[in-house]
């Protein structure tokens, strides 16, 4: 039984955006009333067993990034907190992002819940590198691997993805 636990378990709402390089989830171990410690540090094993080599908060509070720290993980905490402007942000982070990835690391990208934020995030930075050329189909493609519908405030992110520059059509 030993071996099957020492691999840890893939945290909820696991899916990969650019397969083997960029994945999102929910925060590990969960988030309200539904987190827990021994979950979280399973999750953590596995995401490190899985080869990432660095963890992406979202979230507007630094949860979980003094367990990625002790765990070796590699972290960048991007809080995006309700209200603000997310203009700068995300040319941050999508500059950061994107030099892991051509960097050869291996991503994960979390916030509370696998919710608009995250998906708005995710689908704009699709447009902003040119993966995918128009607004609509980086939104289509979002919803189609994480199995729900993108409302307004994912919309609103990937929009303010297209007004920037570059896209590398």
């Amino acid at each position: 039984m030993k071996g099957k636990w020492a691999e840890g378990m893939p945290p909820r709402n696991f899916t990969w955006v650019i397969r083997d390089q960029l994945a999102v989830s929910e925060r590990l171990g969960g988030y309200g009333a539904s987190h827990r410690r021994v979950r979280r540090q399973e999750e953590v094993v596995w995401v490190k067993a899985q080869g990432f080599t660095r963890v992406v908060s979202l979230l507007a509070s630094p949860h979980n990034l003094h367990v990625y720290e002790a765990a070796a993980l590699p972290w960048r905490h991007v809080p995006f907190v309700p209200g603000d402007d997310p203009t700068s942000r995300l040319v941050t982070f999508y500059a950061e992002l994107r030099a892991d990835l051509v960097a050869g690391e291996r991503v994960l990208v979390h916030d509370d819940d696998v919710g608009d934020r995250v998906q708005g995030v995710l689908a704009g930075y699709l447009l902003h590198t040119g993966l995918v050329g128009h607004e609509p189909r980086a939104i289509a493609v979002l919803e189609h691997l994480l199995h729900r519908q993108m409302g307004p405030a994912g919309r609103e992110l990937v929009a303010v993805a297209g007004r920037l520059a570059p896209r590398h059509e």
